[in-house]
């Protein structure tokens, strides 16, 4: 299974981090170890939407989209 995830500081909540894993909990206490060099200025982080995909080129083009001007505005709307 393949995760396409979005993050919100928790400190700052205009900050997003929109990533790709198999594995959720784990990619989360690496981000809030500070050990992913974007998210590690705008500690601590949590897990705001998942979408999970059994197909990983799916996942990515998702992900893809999502960072996008028009998927962007999706995430806005209805993800966060």
């Amino acid at each position: 299974m393949h995760f396409v995830y979005i993050l919100v500081s928790e400190n700052n909540p205009g900050k997003i981090y929109i990533g790709i894993t198999a594995d959720i909990e784990k990619r989360l206490k690496r981000h809030n170890a500070g050990q992913v060099a974007y998210s590690q200025r705008y500690l601590p982080w949590r897990v705001e939407t998942y979408v999970a995909f059994n197909d990983q080129k799916k996942a990515h083009a998702f992900e893809r989209y999502l960072k996008q001007g028009s998927g962007f505005a999706f995430l806005k709307r209805h993800l966060i």
